[in-house]
């Protein structure tokens, strides 16, 4: 038992230092994209509410006409400034165009790889945790029955 929780450990900080380096390359990543000025044609927040809690979580809709197609404006945090009939500055990559340079790092094979890293180091340090608790209560139960 002991190996298998020292293993878990050691899987735990390889992930943790893999998610590191990860975001460190993401962020540092040069993105290609092209700057464009896009019309906003229209707007919209949808409402997601959690069942269990009961909270609010808004997600903004903003679509654009660029070169006389429509897209949807990706990562955008709010409406402010954003209006039917504005023209707005969006960047292209991709086929996409985004709202933000950090809306193409987080969609980009580098950013892929970092959040599998991420969310590994969590459910590793979960299983970790969970495993070291139950043999410490088990060593301390056999104990008490010496």
């Amino acid at each position: 038992m002991k190996k298998k929780i020292a293993i878990m450990w050691i899987l735990t900080a390889l992930c943790f230092i893999s998610a590191v380096v990860f975001w460190f390359l993401m962020n540092n990543s040069k993105v290609t994209y092209t700057e464009v000025d896009a019309v906003v044609t229209s707007t919209g927040v949808k409402q997601v509410i959690n069942k269990s809690t009961g909270n609010k979580t808004d997600f903004y809709e903003v679509k654009v006409e660029y070169n006389g197609e429509e897209y949807e404006l990706q990562n955008v945090h709010g409406l402010a400034g954003y209006y039917k009939g504005k023209t707005v500055k969006a960047l292209l990559s991709n086929n996409k165009l985004y709202a933000n340079v950090e809306g193409i790092k987080s969609t980009s094979p580098v950013a892929t790889v970092y959040f599998v890293f991420l969310f590994g180091t969590l459910i590793m340090l979960t299983v970790s945790a969970s495993y070291t608790s139950k043999a410490k209560k088990q060593k301390q139960k056999n104990q008490i029955t010496d």
